[in-house]
């Protein structure tokens, strides 16, 4: 029985979660984590295609099915606990399957992202906005700190919609499947990434407004800082790509 506090809705069909799979990318050499396995369909059919699954599952009853529906599977590691605060920092390489509770979708990922060293690929079942928003570009309404967080450290692909009635119990909105590859590096320059992120974050904070007044909380000057950065003051912030938050934020950190 699905948990709804829990945001349990559950995918059975077959002919998806192989689309999910292939999706992944997987090969026979593969660690892949599984986070929120539920009923064990897709542990199944992780565990008979890579050579070792670690599934992470909160909830103590499921968790306790889990441990004795699967137990023919030698390459499985089963884990009763919160996945974000698994220590994935101590694992060898690895992949991220997973149908996650879309209430915990942007915590997830911002953890995985911490410390992205071993991680190559993160496969998610999500929200179908929220996918769009992962992948959105520049000039549109989905693109936002989301957008910028994900792309800083991944390349985004969304892949296919899932219509809400093929989960149990059916949710209120369609899902989809986004794959991110891991970037061996980031796509811009940035000297100081925690200064850049709050860029984006205070930048978004006031999306509405002008560049010049959403981030003058940063700096009395900044008009004159955009100026020098070669972004009109009147811009809003989700027509600046990357690069130009990038930039944006190397010319504010210049000392005076």
């Amino acid at each position: 029985m699905a948990k709804r506090h829990l945001g349990q809705n559950f995918l059975y069909d077959p002919s998806i979660l192989r689309r999910i799979i292939q999706v992944a990318q997987l090969n026979r050499e593969d660690l892949v984590v599984e986070i929120g396995p539920g009923p064990g369909m897709l542990t199944r059919m992780l565990a008979e295609r890579v050579k070792r699954v670690i599934a992470i599952e909160l909830d103590e009853k499921l968790f306790e099915k889990l441990k004795t529906g699967l137990t023919e599977y030698s390459n499985l590691e089963l884990i009763h606990g919160d996945a974000l605060k698994y220590n994935y920092e101590n694992l060898p390489e690895f992949k991220v399957v997973a149908n996650i509770p879309y209430y915990i979708t942007t915590p997830i990922l911002f953890r995985l992202l911490e410390n992205p060293k071993h991680l190559k690929t993160i496969t998610l079942t999500v929200q179908k906005e929220v996918a769009e928003r992962i992948a959105a570009s520049p000039g549109g309404k989905d693109y936002g700190v989301l957008s910028i967080m994900v792309q800083y450290y991944a390349k985004p692909s969304l892949k296919f919609i899932i219509p809400k009635g093929s989960f149990r119990p059916v949710p209120r909105v369609d899902s989809a499947v986004i794959h991110m590859k891991i970037l061996e590096q980031p796509p811009v320059d940035v000297r100081d990434e925690k200064f850049f992120f709050r860029i984006v974050k205070t930048a978004f904070s006031q999306r509405r407004k002008m560049l010049s007044n959403a981030l003058k909380s940063i700096r009395e000057d900044i008009k004159e800082r955009l100026n020098e950065a070669g972004i009109d003051s009147n811009r809003r912030p989700e027509t600046l790509s990357i690069e130009e938050f990038a930039h944006l934020a190397h010319i504010v950190k210049l000392p005076d």
